[in-house]
């Protein structure tokens, strides 16, 4: 007989800013920038899931070996009977690495911007850890006051945010996200979080340039977006891709680039385009580890452990709002 997925209610918080507002006022302004949260539809989100497969996009791959090898050890320290909050879990392949070690009294609360995603992986999910308490929340992380969970018996919240998606922001804006965090989380809570290290600008750019083309789907789908939910007239094939690591700032930017002089036109406004003007759609900070703990205890934030890979790839920091909570050294996978 069929098991059939488990049905689950998703909670909404809607303390955000219209799409079409965003989209509109981002492309008043020169530079133009448009937030990468707006990547996440349906289709950007299996766009995003087809990166993660690619032989050059490392992060994934490395951050999964790190958690295979070492979520027994971080389960132990976020506790076992915790909250467990995760921050844009999209499909939430790597979630069950660390589910594995909770106990089932564990309560899981993944939070996505996009409804249909979050729904399937949590359905996912609630298969696999059938006793686990499960909220799913669809609503952009950086805009909650608070989460209400249904059962207020649980005292110590801890965040996990991994695949580096801290890196989307600017460093004075990872600080105030990583302050926010810790609001939400209260005096007892943790934060686990994958961080991308600097490396080679060679493999940085191949990474965000695949030769399947699965980025450049990725980058052009938020065109295809505004399209089609916005009504905007827009030439979806008169814009091209272009990601590149930027050494100076430490960061790869993701651009929308113009290949002719063109115009968007979005309701009763019209938006121009020379050659070569672009919109710019994603920045991905790296850090050292000593950079992001440097950005941690800015925040709030005490750094008391992180694993690491052995080629210097990818790090996870465990991260405690208490100073007297023991640290442990870096620890690397074989």
């Amino acid at each position: 007989m069929r098991n059939e997925s488990p049905v689950l209610k998703v909670y909404h918080d809607d303390n955000d800013e219209d799409f079409l507002t965003t989209v509109r006022n981002c492309l008043r302004r020169i530079p133009r920038e448009i937030p990468p949260k707006y990547f996440y539809d349906a289709r950007g989100s299996e766009l995003f899931d087809l990166i993660c497969t690619t032989p050059e996009y490392y992060p994934t791959r490395t951050e999964t070996e790190i958690l295979e090898q070492f979520g027994a050890q971080m389960a132990k320290l976020i506790g076992l009977d915790c909250v467990l909050i995760e921050f844009g879990s999209g499909s939430a392949s790597k979630t069950p690495l660390l589910l594995n070690h909770l106990a089932n009294e564990a309560y899981y609360v993944p939070i996505d911007i996009c409804e249909p995603h979050l729904l399937h992986s949590t359905q996912r999910l609630k298969s696999m850890f059938p006793s686990m308490h499960m909220q799913p929340l669809c609503a952009d992380y950086t805009k909650l006051s608070n989460i209400v969970l249904d059962d207020q018996t649980y005292s110590r919240r801890v965040i996990f945010f991994p695949g580096s998606t801290i890196g989307n922001y600017e460093p004075k804006e990872a600080v105030e996200l990583l302050r926010h965090a810790a609001k939400l989380v209260g005096q007892n809570g943790a934060l686990l979080i994958g961080v991308d290290c600097k490396k080679s600008p060679a493999v940085l750019n191949d990474a965000y340039n695949d030769a399947y083309g699965y980025t450049a789907a990725f980058n052009l789908n938020l065109l295809a977006r505004i399209r089609r939910e916005l009504g905007a007239q827009i030439d979806q094939e008169g814009f091209t891709h272009y990601a590149f690591y930027n050494d100076v700032l430490g960061r790869i930017e993701m651009h929308l680039v113009s290949k002719h002089k063109q115009n968007i036109r979005l309701g009763k406004e019209t938006f121009h385009f020379d050659k070569g003007e672009s919109i710019h759609t994603e920045n991905s900070y790296k850090y050292s580890a000593q950079e992001f703990q440097k950005l941690a205890l800015a925040s709030g934030w005490y750094p008391k452990t992180m694993w690491a890979d052995c080629d210097g790839l990818f790090n996870v920091h465990y991260l405690s709002l208490s100073a007297n909570e023991p640290r442990h050294l870096t620890q690397y996978t074989r």
